[in-house]
């Protein structure tokens, strides 16, 4: 059973009335309906645009209260109904100053194989409809997934081995800069990985390796398509890209090759990569073919290193790759 603790507390702010936090007295029960729960909320949070760090060292002025409650807790010096209750009075608080909306924040604690992982996530609800069992339509008001206000997720196993530092991750794309900021706070969290430049420099060494390795159209295409599966592969499943894992996967004869070119070049890439989904989805490869001229490269090129001019109907190329720059020196 993944699931080893769950609880929902409700902030009720009703207009511009001061929120207040409805707490509850006790966790849920395990059922079905909670095992499905979870599967949801894990497949919405993931597909979220996150940030990702740590809490600060402790002893530090920046020292996160809920690291001091966290450990508490894992240390059984309080129980689950009284952690989460810390953590929806300090919600409460924010939710006051930037929204005026109510939710319920769920809280769940959960293992999942040498995984051990604490998710919140205030909520918001949706007017729906069901069946009674007298075959009447009637209305329903459901839990919004998709509407996630704020979330976090703290991989609780990596934080107490303290080899990571990008345990703890968070939703930043709803609400606005304050809230994202304030939320971030009252997380106690350090930004320590930037998931987005730290996907566009994957991409980036991709790219410069298609070059070096002078890749037909049809090989480099098979190598983005492997990339970017396994990418978002691992971006649904919430868990980070391997260099050493890429690379075996774009090339089984020659499993190091793109993690030795990565090393080599230095492009100061950490060992795990968090991706980031949106900056996946913008790269594709472009490649044409006519009268002889065969031309490919990566999206990302294009108003950079590659221009198009409609007007003219030229493509402009301002880095020629190495290869070919030689060539044509040679036949000049």
């Amino acid at each position: 059973m993944p699931i080893l603790n769950a609880i929902v507390h409700r902030i009720e702010k009703p207009g511009d009335a001061t929120a207040r936090l409805v707490a509850a007295e006790a966790t849920l029960p395990h059922t079905d309906t909670l095992d499905t729960l979870l599967e949801g909320l894990n497949k919405a949070y993931h597909g979220k645009g996150k940030a990702w760090g740590h809490f600060p060292a402790e002893g530090t002025e920046q020292a996160s209260p809920l690291a001091a409650e966290l450990a508490d807790y894992l240390a059984d010096g309080r129980d689950f109904v009284a952690l989460t209750r810390a953590i929806g009075e300090r919600l409460t608080t924010l939710l006051d100053a930037h929204l005026s909306v109510s939710g319920d924040l769920v809280v769940l604690e959960t293992r999942f194989g040498d995984g051990h992982f604490l998710t919140l996530a205030l909520l918001h609800h949706r007017e729906g409809f069901a069946v009674d069992p007298q075959l009447a339509l009637v209305p329903a008001r459901q839990l919004n997934l998709a509407q996630m206000s704020l979330a976090a997720r703290i991989d609780l196993a990596q934080w107490q081995a303290g080899d990571s530092r990008q345990y703890l991750s968070w939703t930043r794309d709803r609400g606005g800069k304050a809230l994202a900021e304030g939320f971030a706070a009252l997380l106690g969290a350090v930004e320590g990985v930037d998931a987005s430049g730290e996907t566009r420099t994957l991409l980036k060494a991709f790219s410069d390796y298609v070059e070096k390795e002078d890749l037909a159209e049809e090989a480099s295409r098979e190598k983005t398509s492997a990339l970017i599966d396994y990418a978002s592969e691992q971006a649904s499943r919430g868990e980070p890209i391997t260099l050493e894992e890429l690379s075996e996967v774009l090339d089984e004869q020659q499993p190091r090759a793109f993690y030795d070119h990565i090393r080599h070049a230095d492009y100061g890439l950490s060992p795990e990569i968090p991706p980031d989904r949106k900056t996946l989805n913008q790269f594709r490869r472009f490649t044409g073919r006519a009268a002889g001229v065969s031309i490919s490269f990566d999206s990302h090129l294009l108003g950079s290193s590659v221009e198009y001019d409609e007007a003219t109907d030229r493509l402009i190329i301002k880095q020629v790759p190495r290869q070919l720059r030689e060539q044509l020196k040679r036949q000049g």
